[in-house]
């Protein structure tokens, strides 16, 4: 019976001609285009869930807790609630704090490299964490203050093979490493990223500790024991701090387990509302239209040649097939077809996945030595082939043999029928991935022209390692007098990123709910508004050099003015209680953007050098001297003061640039699927219109006769198409419009919605429309009437 089933399917495919081509065609496309989603799917929500004790790992949050205002939440906390953490509350089994590094320079015998990925951690992070050893002390590779942990790919780098245990490290020409362990390089689902790991210890003897309660620096992972009560834990650890910090805490602390790190990044008032998880459930979606709108494809052609297959269902009814025998066969059909299709579709996923790799910025592979890959393969076949098959076979099968073979048969010409609901619901989707690529790009391209407050051209930063720091107004000095730079300043963070948020400043007149309002803090020495091209409002700015009491002066931006209601603010004190210092406002400049460019400035404060620990030095390249040159003369300049390291620096025009590739990656694939939706789609327009007029071609040849024009003809066999993409473009505006509405509200700095990319969303989807439809509508016109009617 199955046999047969198959063999009858296998002749009437082939027998298909081209609208068997046209079915497999979009099938393929489809189904790849859905795997490749699915694919990107499955690795982003996988991220780091190959943890032996994933259910058991979690990382300290703080929050604030400030009354009448929305808690803001971030993912570091102080260095000493971890350990403390551990020693007062037994539900905690291991803990372990991490901080990052990656300014040292590491040399091993020949060889030296700077700017290594590497973290500071306490030993029991690989209790915690399941990074494989392959090689050194499983136990406790990191109890020694001298002992380091390496990569597969750092240890080939710095020897050239993985077999290093007990070989030695040099980092900054100062201390001596032993390698005591070397990890399986770190899969590309996980939240990680190092290359080499150093023993919290370490960081002690560099002084680089830090045992305030109240500044939040690092990041804390607990493994809590089995059946921990989470929300019970939760609130024992609450204001857990505020007994240790000897002073009023703005931070109440909670657990947040690791399977919600990766796609669940955004807090609102203190709960995850969000992150990666809404891109991932919007390209879930897109796949499951693509797939549908194949399948809507299957569903029209197959119903189409409803006529064709009518005589072949009579007489198997006659000859006593019964309706579920006839199901199973154009079942056995949809599945042959489908089967074929995702053989063709992976092939054509294998040879896109790089391409389609790079686009998504993940390494991504078919595993085909999974069970599970394959158990999902077959079952996905099966879904799509009752998805696409089911319509067709029962709306087969129902034919009455009487009306049949009495030629009371016709195909549904209804003004309302389940075909051209199929059209108008697989154009719908289209548009409105359409529409909402357009709406993404012109949020994109706002958010890229916003006005930053500064100039980006020309401009650099070189952050603070080996000699920089100690021998800076050397450099400094140089860099100007060689005509390389226009200007030069010390910075604490770049101007791309910004340095930090802090809270509790105090100054006259306050309003009392706003004393705890967190406020942005950068720092200079001198000439940063110069340097960075910053728009200075009122004043002048800090300048340690003429005026030595500017180690305690401060910039205001135009927010923060507001915020603090200053009238005038030059002149002004503001109090620093924790630190027990005074600053002065010497200036006020235009709001400038250093943190996300979809969000509202925050106030904040440039300081002068009296508390700042500076990390980097900007330069305002020379525009008379080309880029090449200016470096060039750089380079050779910091070889002099700091001749152990490379001249390692970021323009901040390419720094801020990287901002928007998230952005501009999901704008990329949202615009591909769509273009794949459009095509899909236009398949299954082209081969309805070429049986429409093949099923009319008599009716062609007869008005031809009667002197009706070509162009006449074609507007007959079109104008149905048109109008049926004109009402999924009604229904379709809407609905987009609601998406991007609730898409661009997690924006502050966003377009509004206008009228232009649904104006072009539905020219395009009509033009598409038009030109499929119109080049079966001209072949049919043009053809002969005299070839067509002779059977008359």
């Amino acid at each position: 019976m199955l046999s047969n089933y198959f063999k009858t399917a296998w002749r009437s495919l082939t027998r298909g001609g081209s609208f068997s081509v046209i079915n497999v065609s979009g099938l393929i496309v489809g189904m790849a285009g859905a795997a490749l989603i699915l694919l990107w799917l499955f690795h982003e929500i996988s991220y780091d869930r190959f943890h032996a004790n994933k259910d058991r790992i979690y990382q300290v949050y703080a929050k604030t807790d400030i009354p009448g205002e929305k808690h803001a939440s971030i993912g570091v906390v102080s260095q000493p609630l971890g350990p403390a953490m551990k020693q007062r509350f037994p539900e905690v089994e291991s803990v372990a704090r991490l901080a990052d590094v990656d300014h040292f320079l590491f040399t091993a015998g020949e060889k030296s490299f700077t700017r290594l990925s590497g973290e500071f951690v306490d030993p029991d992070f690989l209790r915690i964490f399941s990074f494989p050893l392959i090689a050194g002390e499983k136990a406790e590779p990191l109890r020694s203050a001298n002992s380091i942990v390496l990569t597969e790919k750092l240890a080939r780098k710095l020897f050239g093979s993985t077999d290093v245990i007990g070989k030695t490290i040099r980092l900054d020409s100062a201390d001596q490493f032993k390698v005591t362990g070397v990890l399986r390089d770190l899969p590309a689902n996980t939240e990680f990223n190092f290359e080499y790991l150093l023993p919290w210890s370490y960081l002690k003897k560099l002084g680089w500790n830090n045992d305030d309660w109240v500044s939040n620096n690092c990041y804390t992972f607990l493994l809590l024991r089995p059946q921990t009560d989470l929300t019970a834990f939760n609130a024992k650890i609450a204001g857990f701090t505020r007994a240790n910090a000897g002073r009023n805490d703005l931070w109440l602390h909670f657990l947040y387990p690791l399977n919600k790190w990766h796609l669940w990044s955004t807090f609102d008032n203190g709960v995850p509302v969000g992150g990666l998880i809404d891109t991932v459930k919007v390209f879930a979606l897109i796949a499951a239209f693509i797939l549908l709108i194949a399948c809507i494809n299957f569903m029209n052609l197959s119903t189409a040649r409803s006529e064709k297959r009518a005589k072949e269902v009579g007489i198997r009814k006659v000859a006593g097939a019964g309706r579920g025998l006839l199901i199973g066969q154009f079942m056995a059909e949809s599945l042959l077809t489908v089967v074929i299709s995702g053989v063709l579709a992976m092939a054509l996923v294998q040879l896109s996945l790089p391409a389609f790799s790079r686009l998504v910025g993940s390494s991504l592979s078919i595993p085909y030595d999974s069970p599970g890959f394959w158990l999902s393969t077959v079952a996905f076949l099966l879904f799509t082939s009752l998805l696409a098959g089911s319509y067709p076979a029962f709306y087969l099968s129902a034919f009455s043999p009487v009306g049949i073979f009495r030629k009371e048969f016709r195909g549904n010409r209804a003004t309302l029928s389940p075909r051209k609901v199929l059209v108008v619901l697989q154009f719908t989707f289209a548009i409105v991935l359409i529409i909402s690529t357009l709406i993404v790009r012109e949020q994109l391209q706002f958010a890229q022209d916003r006005d930053t407050g500064y100039s980006r051209n020309n401009l650099l930063y070189v952050d603070f390692e080996g000699e920089i720091e100690k021998n800076y107004r050397l450099i400094r000095q140089e860099l100007l007098q060689s005509g390389v730079a226009v200007a030069v300043s010390k910075n604490w963070g770049n101007m791309s990123s910004g340095g930090s948020t802090t809270w509790g400043y105090r100054w006259p007149g306050e309003p009392p709910h706003d004393t705890t309002t967190g406020i942005g803090i950068f720092s200079s020495d001198a000439d940063l508004v110069r340097t960075a091209r910053m728009h200075l409002v009122t004043g002048r700015d800090i300048d340690i050099y003429r005026y030595p009491t500017d180690s305690f002066a401060v910039l205001l931006n135009e927010t923060a003015v507001k915020w603090m209601g200053f009238r005038d603010p030059i002149g002004q004190i503001i109090y620093n209680p924790y630190e027990n210092k005074r600053w002065h406002v010497v200036g006020v400049v235009k709001d400038y953007v250093s943190g996300t460019p979809y969000g509202a400035v925050p106030p904040a404060m440039i300081l002068g050098p009296g508390s700042a620990v500076f990390t980097t030095m900007h330069i305002r390249f020379n525009p008379a001297q080309s880029t090449a040159a200016c470096l060039e003369n750089s380079a050779a300049i910091f070889k002099r003061y700091n001749p152990a390291y490379p001249f390692d620096f970021h323009f901040v025009d390419q720094e801020y640039a990287r901002k928007f590739e998230d952005a501009q990656r999901t704008r990329t694939m949202a615009g591909l699927f769509a273009a794949l939706a459009i095509f899909i789609s236009c398949l299954g327009l082209f081969g309805l219109s070429a049986f429409v007029a093949e099923s009319r071609i008599k009716e062609i040849g007869v008005r031809k006769v009667l002197g009706a024009s070509v162009s006449g003809i074609a507007r007959l066999l079109s104008v149905d198409f048109i109008r049926l993409v004109l009402i999924a473009f009604a229904i379709a505006a809407p609905v987009a419009w609601y998406a991007m509405d609730r898409w661009l509200a997690d924006y502050t700095y966003r377009i509004t919605i206008g009228w232009t990319a649904f104006a072009l969303s539905g020219a395009l989807a009509v033009a598409i429309a038009v030109l499929t439809v119109s080049f079966q509508a001209v072949k049919a016109a043009v053809a002969n009437p005299v070839r067509n009617l002779r059977s008359e």
